[in-house]
């Protein structure tokens, strides 16, 4: 069984716990770097990217977080985790791990007001066309060299990517029922 690894200071947490218990792993929330110890993989979720930030930081999370991150360890973050993996925040947070080559942009769509859903062709999550969830989303502005899209909207804007061991997604896979990107992502898991 996969150990998953949920960091759990703020944001949709449960849901991906959730998620991922569904799928047959074990997920188990992060809030304290001795419970980093073991896993296969983690999910940073959706919240406020500023807020997971400054108690990554309180929590002494911050240089663990990078250190197995960069060693190898499979990530994926959504929404504010997308932003916290970024290497260039624009409209920064200051709490970037920058451990992924993209530049992103906060709040792009708007305020809270302006969310959305819509319908994303994700060719290697294959048909149907995915049903995300937007919530004060940020997009990518940027792709560095190496780093693959995933999806896009329908006007080109990039909302997910993927690096080697890190998957991105500007939207809130945890808050539908359709579990495949989970499941692309417990596939890049040896």
């Amino acid at each position: 069984m996969k150990r998953i690894g949920v960091l759990a200071l703020q944001g949709a947490f449960t849901e991906h716990i959730a998620m991922l218990n569904r799928l047959g792993a074990e997920a188990i929330p992060i809030r304290l770097p001795e419970e980093l110890a073991g896993l296969d993989g983690l999910v940073i979720p959706g919240g406020e990217s500023i807020t997971i930030g400054k108690l990554m930081r309180a929590y002494d999370l911050t240089d663990p977080l990078k250190r197995l991150i960069t060693n190898g360890l499979p990530v994926m973050g959504t929404c504010a985790g997308m932003i916290l993996l970024a290497s260039q925040v624009i409209g920064s947070n200051g709490y970037s791990l920058g451990v992924m080559d993209i530049g992103v942009r906060r709040n792009a769509f708007g305020r809270q007001v302006d969310s959305f859903e819509a319908d994303l062709t994700m060719p290697a999550l294959g048909e149907p066309p995915f049903h995300a969830v937007f919530i004060r989303a940020p997009w990518i502005d940027n792709l560095g060299a190496g780093v693959e899209t995933l999806a896009r909207l329908d006007n080109g804007t990039p909302v997910a990517a993927q690096s080697g061991n890190i998957i991105v997604a500007a939207f809130h896979p945890e808050l539908t029922s359709d579990t495949r990107l989970h499941s692309y992502f417990l596939d890049l898991i040896k």
